[in-house]
């Protein structure tokens, strides 16, 4: 198999536009017309649909010319047009996508050469007619100025067959790629999706990317992309329908929302896929939410190399781990560890976490978590609460630092203020992206992730700054990193931990586990597990608590026996739905004991007395 040289994936997840037939139709052109000659009769409208996407954030607007081959135009009497159609349509998408918006200011989309399957209208073509067909549309499409061809909608080997021909025929050198729609049954994709991608492992020349589009709503298409993932080495995009079609009124619509839409965009993301778009009934709308809710977690999942200056003196040797907290001291050892995470208050009066924190120190804790930021929420600065804490009660903080907020500068900073006020125990998480907090239109900076700011922490311990200057002393930080046991892609996952301990992570907390099974796996999967991992534990409150867990929370998954645990008590009272939750957090850590270095226990709502009743002997 070739290699394409093609990668538009370099600078990081590329956002497809939506669907063109049904933004057609939502314009009052219904069926009886030629969609793909509209690009001669009505080009206005074809371009404000283009330029629609583009404002709403696409990477890649898509050409209208789907059906605008040779045999799906006979049938309008326009067979002879074909090749004026497609040129049409690609210089109507080339139009749009090289003149910035001026109200966003964003650069050149690229453009893809749409080609849809032969219709299927009773006539039989051979393999090599029916290439000969596309290839008629692709040529066309190549010399109109399309960045790549794009063949999509392909249900059938043979029209995937018929698309490489054509590819072969009239593509030249043109980049392409192929874009199947996945079986309706769960059952079949497995064996169908194999079928499929394995036409493109004996392509000549390789597609620079494969995908999967149509025939599913948000939901559906889930399971299909994870099947697809493990299948094919090909880079993914993924272009769902916005649900079904209802009818109303003569009309039909589409009921799927935006922010459902890209909820799932983000699902996508996480298992690995590098563009993610729409299809049928998809509109500008649900494009720009997918942008505003992808880009910053895309941002955020990329393993983002920092370029740090050359160290201009020689690195120090670090302190002793042992020797810089307690914390420390105890994970040197090996010893079991006991903390619990209490979120910061919206305000600033802080009389009420530190009395919390007071009865913390009581029952034996040996630390306390203070979150950055959680879920993208505006909270006074945990640095300043941990230096509350740590100075008024005594009790170790380890404080929660996320790259959302803040670039390599603002973050030197900071870390070098903790090491002033003795805050050494950091947990580097890379951070929810904003559009999940209470400000989605808050930018997010992710100058780098989790790991880079391992990197950044292990040079400042060697005396090292950002820019390769000297840091007198070096400072002590003990560096800790976030698990995702449960993540949908355990092979990044398990990667990225790697990862971070060669950074220089010291130990690692994980999401809150309901599964405990699922982070056993986690650990036979990994191996040799090089670092104290602490398991996260949320005790639940109630069954609305469960679900809003379950649904709203990234990277928290909460199996099936504990939903219908939850649910068998939700018509008690708050203290038996407590009492099963609580129950139900012991029996995990029971259960994980001696895998495990310890437990960070969250405290529901800032109720510390739960936490405590979960660690209780």
């Amino acid at each position: 198999m070739g290699e394409s040289e093609f990668n538009p994936f370099q600078k990081g997840v590329l956002i497809f536009d939506g669907g063109m037939g049904t933004e057609i139709y939502r314009n009052h052109i219904f069926t009886n017309r030629c969609f793909d000659e509209l690009n001669l009769s009505m080009p206005q409208l074809i371009r404000r649909i283009h330029q629609s996407y583009v404002n709403a954030g696409a990477d890649v607007i898509t050409t209208n010319t789907f059906g605008a081959n040779r045999a799906g135009l006979e049938k309008y009497a326009l067979a002879e047009k074909t090749v004026e159609i497609n040129k049409s349509g690609a210089a109507l998408a080339r139009s749009v996508a090289v003149q910035p918006d001026r109200a966003t200011r964003r650069s050149t989309a690229l453009v893809a050469g749409s080609v849809g399957p032969i219709p299927d209208d009773g006539n039989e073509y051979s393999p090599s007619e029916a290439a000969a067909i596309l290839a008629e549309q692709v040529t066309a499409l190549r010399e109109g100025g399309v960045d790549f061809i794009l063949f999509e909608t392909i249900h059938t080997p043979q029209q995937a067959a018929a698309a490489l021909g054509a590819i072969r025929r009239g593509g030249g050198d043109i980049p392409y790629m192929l874009s199947f729609v996945p079986p309706q049954r769960d059952e079949e994709l497995a064996e169908k999706l194999r079928i499929l991608f394995a036409v493109l492992e004996a392509a000549p020349r390789a597609p620079f990317a494969a995908g999967l589009n149509c025939g599913r709503d948000p939901a559906e298409m889930l399971p299909a992309v994870e099947v697809a993932m493990k299948i094919t080495e090909f880079p993914l995009v993924v272009q769902p329908n916005a649900g079904y079609p209802k009818p109303f009124e003569g009309r039909q619509l589409y009921y799927c929302s935006p922010e459902y839409i890209a909820t799932y965009a983000m699902e996508y993301l996480g298992l690995g896929v590098v563009g993610i778009g729409g299809c049928c009934g998809t509109t500008a709308e649900h494009i720009a939410e997918i942008a505003k809710m992808v880009r910053p977690l895309a941002r955020s999942q990329s393993a983002q190399a920092v370029s740090y200056g050359e160290p201009a003196v020689p690195a120090r040797d670090e302190s002793p781990l042992a020797g810089r907290t307690k914390l420390a001291e105890k994970l040197a050892r090996r010893e079991w560890i006991r903390t619990v995470e209490l979120i910061p208050p919206s305000g600033y009066d802080l009389e009420q976490t530190t009395a919390k924190v007071r009865r913390l120190a009581e029952f034996g804790v040996d630390a306390v978590n203070i979150p950055d930021g959680p879920r993208a929420s505006a909270r006074i600065s945990n640095v300043a609460v941990a230096e509350r804490i740590l100075n008024e009660v005594g009790l170790e903080p380890i404080l929660h630092f996320c790259c959302r907020d803040r670039n390599l500068i603002g973050m030197q900073s900071e870390l070098l203020a903790c090491a002033l006020y003795k805050i050494r125990n950091i947990l580097f998480i890379t951070g929810d992206p904003p559009k999940l907090g209470n400000y989605p239109n808050a930018t997010g900076v992710f100058d780098t992730d989790a790991i880079g700011l391992c990197e950044l922490q292990t040079r400042l311990n060697r005396g090292i700054d950002l820019g390769g200057g000297a840091i007198d002393p070096p400072t002590d930080a003990v560096i800790g990193v976030g698990l995702d046991p449960t993540s949908l892609n355990r092979p990044r996952e398990i990667d990225r931990f790697r990862r971070k301990v060669e950074a220089g992570a010291h130990f690692a907390i994980t999401q809150p586990v309901f599964d405990p099974d699922a982070l056993l796996r986690f650990f036979d999967e990994i191996g040799d597990v090089p670092i104290p991992v602490i398991a996260g534990v949320w005790p639940l409150t109630n069954y609305r608590n469960a679900v809003f867990m379950g649904n709203e929370v990234p990277g928290v998954v909460i199996p099936d026996t504990v939903m219908r645990r939850m649910e068998t008590v939700s018509a008690g009272s708050k203290e038996d739905q407590m009492k099963v939750g609580i129950e139900i957090a012991r029996e995990a850590i029971e259960r994980i004991r001696s895998r495990v270095g310890g437990v960070q226990v969250s405290a529901p709502f800032g109720r510390v007395e739960i936490s405590m009743e979960v660690m209780s002997e």
